[in-house]
């Protein structure tokens, strides 16, 4: 038999007990601005990208030449921590277009995504993936584009050819965000070694060409014909800025903290959703991780308080501190701020409470002498 008192007690510490993991588990180390995990290659030109790092243009690229954004070359030296890795290698964000173009490590690959959009808003992404890491070395990846295709080329020799993504060139406008998304903690590990960006599409022979210079003598070889609008070395060894050394681009500019350019507060459930393994299993950790929470506070508030609305009660505080947290993990540039938390935590706290009431366990209660309300 357990005596009021105790049940009292035994409550108000599971309680605490609750709320402060549920909060530590949530919301630490609530730090507003961790440290930007970024670092100059000792022995070679290059920084290296640990988890959690950033690299951001000084200032937005304007439209990539007087084409229109109809042809351009993309020019990436880089090394992967791991092949088994995912992350946003680099970006381009605009406030109109946040996320317009990206490249992201997917394993050994590079996964090439483009937004398509119309008058009513962003319709989906077309993506080309290419293989492109290997170990022991960095990988020379060469992206060209015209009105009609686009190439890509790996350590100088051709690796897919499509249409899929032409033209982008157009996107490759606003502020370049280099390690992690614009929008989302989604960070890439390794090094890079050196980039260009060109205002046409280089012929095979070029990228050629490119990749003999910049594996040779770190920088690529200009005939005078490849127009490039930024051309990043990474030869500073130290400092907190990456010059551009040819065009009219921006310079690169380390962060003293690592930061998330645009961070979504309380995105919407149908922006969040993704038709993959990974969202329905975060999804169903959000709701058992409430249910511990849903059945002490029902427990308490039916059988010490004995409130006649302790049910109703409980959701609502479940809704509330998951509201608060996702609030507050907004100014976090390391969690997500989203109302799909906020409606699988409140259903988390209603199965919890829903649980308490199982026949069993109330047959349990009268043996222990608990009175319960019915």
């Amino acid at each position: 038999m357990i005596s009021p008192r105790n049940w009292k007690r035994l409550h108000a510490a599971a309680c605490a007990g609750i709320l402060c993991g549920i909060l530590a588990a949530t919301l630490a180390p609530f730090n507003p601005n961790p440290q930007n995990n970024v670092a100059w290659l000792r022995d070679v030109d290059g920084l290296r990208f640990g988890e959690r790092g950033t690299l951001i243009s000084s200032r937005p690229f304007a439209a990539p030449g007087p084409t229109g954004g109809a042809a351009c070359t993309m020019e990436i030296w880089a090394q992967a921590a791991s092949p088994r890795n995912t992350g946003t290698l680099l970006g381009y964000y605009s406030p109109e277009d946040p996320a317009s173009f990206a490249i992201r490590q997917y394993k050994q690959g590079l996964d090439i995504r483009r937004a398509l959009r119309s008058a009513f808003g962003e319709t989906g992404v077309t993506n080309m993936v290419v293989d492109v890491f290997h170990p022991g070395g960095p990988s020379f990846f060469a992206l060209t584009a015209n009105a009609h295709e686009n190439f890509a080329y790996v350590d100088g020799a051709l690796a897919e050819r499509s249409s899929r993504l032409a033209p982008f060139c157009s996107d490759l406008t606003g502020w370049l965000v280099l390690g992690t998304s614009p929008v989302a903690d989604f960070g890439w590990t390794g090094s890079l070694r050196g980039m260009a960006i060109y205002t046409r599409a280089l012929s095979a022979a070029e990228v050629l060409e490119h990749f003999h210079s910049w594996t040779k003598t770190g920088r690529p070889v200009l005939s005078g014909g490849e127009e490039p609008v930024a051309l990043y070395l990474f030869d500073e060894r130290s400092g907190s800025v990456v010059h551009n050394r040819a065009g009219s681009g921006p310079d690169l500019a380390i962060p003293d903290h690592y930061l998330i350019l645009d961070k979504p507060f309380l995105e919407t459930p149908w922006h969040e959703f993704k038709p993959t393994l990974d969202y329905l299993f975060d999804a169903l950790v959000n709701v058992a991780g409430f249910v511990p929470f849903g059945f002490i506070f029902y427990s308490y508030f039916s059988t010490v308080r004995r409130f006649q609305r302790a049910r109703g009660l409980t959701l609502l505080l479940g809704f509330l501190l998951s509201l608060t947290i996702e609030i507050l993990q907004a100014y976090l540039p390391t969690r997500g701020s989203g109302m799909t938390d906020v409606i699988t935590n409140t259903l988390g706290t209603a199965l919890g409470a829903l649980m308490f009431r199982w026949p069993a366990l109330q047959a349990l209660y009268s043996r222990l002498g608990i009175p319960v309300l019915q």
